[in-house]
């Protein structure tokens, strides 16, 4: 598995910005990003596979900053029933806490996308930040249980 996609919005309902490397840290999250001191939401992980698997059901090929999630991670199938798990990046460790629930905001962007994404939590996941470091797209995601 690795990692494929990093994104941030310094506030809400802003672009999302895209990264090649960013630092994540205990208290904020991906460095910039406005969500980060949520502590059950500092960062939001997509897979790849569940991505694509919407915009297959949409039959359109809609950018993964459109979900909003803050990573994307390529060879991990989803998150379905994952709280608790921890994600490894690098140096980073998240805990999953909850699957990212669909918003509003989803339908506003595109037609369809909240009921896409609630199978099987193709939204991705809502993740604390238990130890942080520096992450860049191409490095290796380990996902384990917790301890």
């Amino acid at each position: 598995m690795k990692l494929v996609g990093i994104a941030l919005r310094s506030e809400s309902r802003a672009v999302m910005e895209e990264r090649q490397q960013i630092t994540i840290t205990t208290v904020a999250g991906l460095e910039g990003d406005f969500r980060g001191s949520n502590e059950n939401r500092q960062v939001s992980v997509l897979s790849s596979a569940a991505w694509q698997a919407v915009c297959d059901e949409l039959g359109q090929a809609i950018p993964w900053t459109v979900r909003r999630a803050n990573l994307l991670v390529e060879g991990l199938e989803d998150f379905k029933n994952s709280t608790g798990t921890i994600i490894r990046i690098g140096a980073v460790e998240l805990q999953v806490n909850c699957e990212t629930d669909p918003c509003s905001r989803m339908d506003e962007q595109v037609q369809g996308l909240s009921h896409a994404l609630e199978p099987d939590w193709r939204g991705g996941v809502c993740c604390s930040v238990l130890q942080g470091g520096n992450v860049q797209v191409g490095d290796e995601v380990q996902v384990r249980q917790a301890d």
